[in-house]
């Protein structure tokens, strides 16, 4: 192989991580990530709920579900002033 053909080898699988990188990234802030985590947040605290028998499992598993998607809206500001710090 030479130089050339293993540069573009290489080229090509930095884009293609790129891509990936990309991606990840778009998932990570997409709504539909956030309201996937506020469902299946919403659902695990009010079934547990339900289970120890607490009055108004649905009603009472709205606080967390809400809280927890407080804190993932918040942490990526949370992240760059983290990163202006260090």
């Amino acid at each position: 192989m030479t130089d050339q053909e293993n540069l573009a080898k290489r080229i090509a699988i930095l884009e293609e991580r790129n891509e990936r990188v990309t991606a990840d990234k778009a998932w990570e802030t997409s709504l539909t990530r956030r309201a996937l985590l506020l469902l299946f947040t919403y659902l695990a605290v009010a079934l547990y709920l339900a289970a120890i028998e607490v009055d108004r499992p649905f009603l009472n598993a709205i606080v967390p579900s809400a809280g927890f998607l407080l804190s993932t809206l918040t942490l990526p500001w949370f992240k760059q002033w983290w990163l202006r710090r260090h």
